[in-house]
């Protein structure tokens, strides 16, 4: 399993609409597939992940049926992703990504 600290580079990143995920592809071979309902449900945002130490907040009720909308680059280490429920706060770096998907499995 990757850890925070190391950066893996992004070759691709598909959004499959027929099966509800992205897939990266990385630059040392590993690919991770995530579901769009866990991606909105894992949102890095503080809106999903809480302010600071604080407690978290309650989990989002995410529908089964939810889709990407749009997918926007941030800087060289990040993407913006936008969902058919108008969220958009989180930004999805490269090893968090990575991390998600290796949790999937």
């Amino acid at each position: 399993m990757s850890t925070p600290e190391q950066t893996f580079w992004p070759r691709r990143l598909r959004f499959q609409e027929s099966a509800a995920r992205l897939v990266v592809e990385y630059d040392d071979g590993v690919d991770v597939a995530i579901p769009y309902k866990q991606l909105r449900e894992e949102s890095p945002s503080a809106e999903v992940r809480g302010h600071g130490a604080g407690p978290r907040p309650p989990a989002p009720v995410v529908a089964d049926d939810i889709t990407v909308t749009d997918a926007t680059p941030v800087g060289r280490y990040a993407v913006r992703i936008r969902f058919s429920d108008g969220h958009d706060t989180g930004l999805y770096t490269w090893a968090y990504l990575r991390g998600l998907g290796e949790t999937i499995g």
